[in-house]
């Protein structure tokens, strides 16, 4: 082997170590802090750079054809810009300084992953059914949902919850997790800047099902391996959970999770759905109109407050046991001397 050979081993070997470094302060900041509001926010900028192609290129009077080609051009360059702009702030933080760069990777790393996020938001809703009135709850759940929620019942507000944290669960915790282990930064940035343009134009209506189609089918292809990790780890994580059932969230998953209209979003609620012995999904209304969605889980009984607290412990044991086989084994085995 040469020097060169051995200089080049070297450097990837720190990095690796200053990336697991930086990627296990991230997480540990995510689960403490999350993201605060007054705070600026990466995904804030993604919103407003979309919103602004979407302003300027989605017109009225294109034709489907013409929507589908800006949607095309508006998807590659919100990549592109992400992965740039990403690239350029960390490599500049570690020329400056390997403590810089850990730095930045770590804080961009933590404000990808949600799990905080999402257990405050999701516990907030029932704290609002249980110290003030369903139209408290259906004020908090719509702050994480995109249905209309202004004639949920209770049970409605509380599955509305639960289906959020499942489904969070992947394009929150697990997707973003997946890339941040891969690629660092750069590749998690360019999966949240997917996963916005998915949520901002993605949708079947009229004014988004030809300019946003380029944006959903690679925000499916993304969520394609994450997904379906997301209901496996979810379902072992029910094994491992006293008042959950890791057999029954395996059944449902397995039966139910290709009945889902989304091709990945199914398997982190079936998995959740059969864990807490309830059913998910079912028709909902958006934008005014009422979508049908097929029913995930069996009627075991009815879905309950406690349940979005289950829904979240869950959620912090599918991430644990990722963090622990991508994060923490690796991280001690490159520690250990050769």
């Amino acid at each position: 082997m040469t020097r060169l050979d051995t200089d080049f081993g070297n450097m990837i070997l720190t990095w690796l170590k200053l990336h697991f470094l930086a990627l296990s302060i991230g997480i540990l900041l995510d689960l403490l802090i999350g993201d605060p509001e007054w705070m600026p926010h990466p995904i804030r900028w993604m919103g407003k750079l979309i919103a602004d192609y979407e302003k300027r290129w989605n017109l009225e009077e294109l034709t489907p054809e013409e929507k589908r080609e800006r949607g095309r051009r508006m998807t590659l360059s919100v990549v592109m810009l992400t992965g740039f702009y990403t690239a350029a702030v960390v490599v500049v933080g570690y020329l400056l300084h390997p403590a810089v760069g850990v730095g930045i990777e770590a804080i961009l790393s933590a404000y990808m992953l949600a799990a905080h996020s999402m257990a405050r938001e999701s516990s907030n809703v029932r704290r609002a059914l249980e110290l003030g009135t369903l139209q408290d709850g259906r004020d908090a759940v719509a702050r994480i949902v995109g249905r209309e929620t202004a004639k949920l019942s209770e049970e409605g507000v509380i599955r509305a919850a639960v289906e959020t944290v499942a489904e969070n669960t992947s394009d929150g915790v697990i997707a973003p997790l997946f890339y941040l282990v891969l690629g660092g930064p750069i590749l998690g940035c360019i999966y949240k800047a997917i996963n916005t343009m998915d949520s901002m134009v993605g949708y079947k209506d009229k004014r988004y099902l030809d300019f946003g189609r380029a944006a959903a089918k690679l925000d499916d292809a993304v969520n394609f391996l994450p997904a379906r990790l997301t209901g496996g780890l979810l379902t072992l994580s029910a094994f491992f959970t006293p008042g959950l059932s890791g057999k029954q969230a395996l059944r449902i998953l397995r039966r139910d999770a290709a009945k889902s209209t989304s091709p990945n979003s199914g398997h982190p609620e079936a998995a959740v759905a059969g864990a807490l012995g309830v059913e998910l999904l079912g028709d909902a209304f958006y934008h005014g109109e009422l979508v049908h969605k097929p029913v995930i889980g069996d009627p075991g009984r009815e879905i309950r407050r406690e349940d979005i607290s289950r829904a979240n412990q869950m959620m912090f044991s599918a991430e644990g046991i990722l963090v622990l086989l991508t994060v923490v084994i690796p991280a001690v085995l490159l520690a250990v001397p050769a």
